[in-house]
């Protein structure tokens, strides 16, 4: 997913920094509960968040919008929800925010949210990733991203909340 443009390109380590969290999250999941939630919450701590139904603009190109701001992101939070991996636009993303975590030390946190991070790690449950979903080379970036992200230290969170309760400091 990462563009040929040296401004979008994830090795860029001196982009300026436009957010303090980038928000990664499956949008018919989480949108309109934790998510929004935890969108509130990190705002009402003062940090400058993506979320990408609030940050593009109407009539401009989804990809290289997103792709910018996970680079212009001080961090990413990675909600992992029943159906992330059943989007190519949540795995894309999941794979240059680790791009971006390896090549700048880009902080990601991920949230196992109503979902066992060992199914994420090994890809079984809804977190199977078909041969056919993409190129070879795409379900590969793709698996790897998600154990990867498996094997960070995060949060699971396995009942509805009522209130955030994830203290996140940038």
């Amino acid at each position: 997913m990462a563009s040929t443009s040296s401004s979008t390109s994830p090795s860029n380590h001196s982009q300026a920094v436009r957010f303090d969290v980038f928000l990664s999250f499956r949008g018919e999941d989480t949108r309109h509960a934790f998510t929004d939630h935890l969108y509130h919450a990190l705002r009402g701590a003062g940090l400058d968040i993506f979320r990408d139904d609030d940050e593009i603009g109407r009539g401009l190109e989804l990809k290289p919008e997103i792709e910018a701001a996970v680079i212009e992101s001080r961090a990413s939070i990675i909600v992992l929800s029943k159906n992330y991996a059943n989007s190519r636009w949540c795995l894309n993303e999941l794979w240059l925010i680790l791009e971006q975590r390896k090549k700048c030390g880009h902080f990601v946190l991920p949230i196992f949210y109503h979902v066992d991070p060992s199914d994420v790690r090994n890809q079984t449950g809804s977190f199977v990733i078909e041969e056919s979903k993409g190129t070879v080379d795409d379900v590969r970036r793709w698996k790897e991203a998600l154990t990867k992200v498996a094997n960070l230290t995060g949060e699971v969170l396995s009942r509805t909340l009522i209130a955030c309760p994830i203290d996140f400091v940038v």
